[in-house]
């Protein structure tokens, strides 16, 4: 499975966190990131992640367009919280492709962490039928 992560700087602890939790599960999939959230995950779990841009060059762009071409299979998304963050069109407008498209994806922790033991069970081998 490919899983997208994607987090803001203030979220970006939160995300280091749980993948070191359960860098197990994702050591089995691809993995690709927006620039500097990549480093970081790379850096304190040694998985190996692809690295798209920063989310402000261009980052976000490049991850809805991967959702509209099936190219994402699940995505974590820990984003601002502030309801006046420049991101804020451009998150809705992902989490608009990934309703459009089915993609499971996380907006937190409780539903990342359900999300990759799901993926962890098999549960989200479906994903495997679209992209025949």
């Amino acid at each position: 499975m490919k899983i997208c992560i994607v987090a803001s700087n203030e979220k970006k602890e939160l995300m280091v966190q749980l993948c070191i939790a359960y860098c197990g599960i994702l050591s089995k999939h691809t993995i690709c990131a927006t620039a500097a959230t990549g480093n970081i995950i790379s850096e304190s779990t040694g998985l190996e992640v692809e690295r798209m841009l920063t989310g402000s060059s261009g980052g976000i762009e490049q991850v809805a367009s991967r959702i509209s071409c099936n190219e994402v299979d699940v995505l974590l998304y820990f984003r601002s919280s502030s309801p006046y963050s420049i991101e804020q069109d451009l998150s809705n407008d992902v989490l608009r492709l990934c309703d459009i498209y089915n993609i499971p994806v996380a907006t937190n922790l409780a539903t990342a962490e359900a999300i990759l033991l799901a993926l962890d069970r098999g549960d989200l081998d479906w994903r495997n039928n679209i992209r025949m």
